[in-house]
């Protein structure tokens, strides 16, 4: 197998629980500019390394690494669909939706059923709005969400249309309900924790998610960036 960094590599990366993406990818332009193809004339060169779409810390999965020319798909990569699997504690809320924050509201649950677990799902699928959470990433006047957040400023995130084509219960262990999404760019499955938790007049948050697709491209193909670069050694 031969690589070649500046025509372009699509790398399928299984991001590590509590790693940044930027750790992630960072770990991988440490490996390709290691590799004697990118020497020329004794001089180290650098090509493109960008990827398609972040995960949160606290998230598993698929993420899409591209260099050199590959690095002109990612606004294309990006605009794939995506696969989560993942779990939701049911009757509690997090400033932040997930586990990055103490519980700060705790709910009754004795009214939920798993069949009203199911049913509820219905009211998601399907074309509809949802407010990023505010320790996201989204721009706000110029500044990202998750910044006004940790300066205390409430700030106004408006709605978005998303899609979600699947929402499917896998598992039912009361607090822990276990799912699958199918969902559109821009989706946050921690704002659906939210909404999934309000809907059941109750409270919820995200304790694990992995991304286990996008577009055609899945988890099961993708190495650690431990094994990528013990594998690019070889080449």
């Amino acid at each position: 197998m031969n690589f070649d960094f500046y025509s372009g590599e699509l790398i399928l990366l299984n991001k590590p629980l509590t790693w940044s993406s930027f750790q992630a990818v960072n770990k991988l332009k440490h490996a390709i500019k290691q590799h004697p193809s990118l020497i020329v004339n004794g001089i180290k060169t650098k090509p493109k390394v960008g990827h398609a779409g972040t995960l949160d810390p606290l998230a598993t999965g698929l993420l899409i690494v591209c260099t050199g020319k590959k690095t002109k798909t990612i606004n294309t990569l990006m605009g794939m669909e995506k696969e989560y699997t993942g779990t939701f504690f049911i009757g509690a809320t997090t400033p932040c939706f997930d586990l990055e924050k103490p519980i700060d509201q705790v709910f009754a649950t004795s009214h939920i059923t798993e069949q009203l677990l199911l049913e509820t799902t219905k009211s998601f699928t399907g074309k509809i709005q949802q407010i990023p959470p505010a320790f996201s990433a989204v721009m706000i006047d110029g500044k990202r969400a998750y910044e006004l957040a940790r300066q205390g400023v409430e700030a106004e995130i408006k709605p978005r249309e998303i899609e979600i084509k699947t929402f499917e219960i896998t598992g039912v262990e009361m607090p822990l309900v276990h799912f699958r999404v199918e969902c559109s760019k821009g989706t946050y499955i921690r704002s659906l924790a939210r909404d999934y938790g309000a809907a059941l007049r109750s409270g919820a948050h995200l304790t694990a998610l992995c991304r286990t697709r996008i577009g055609t491209y899945e988890l099961k193909e993708a190495v650690t960036p431990q094994e990528f670069s013990e594998r690019i050694k070889q080449y």
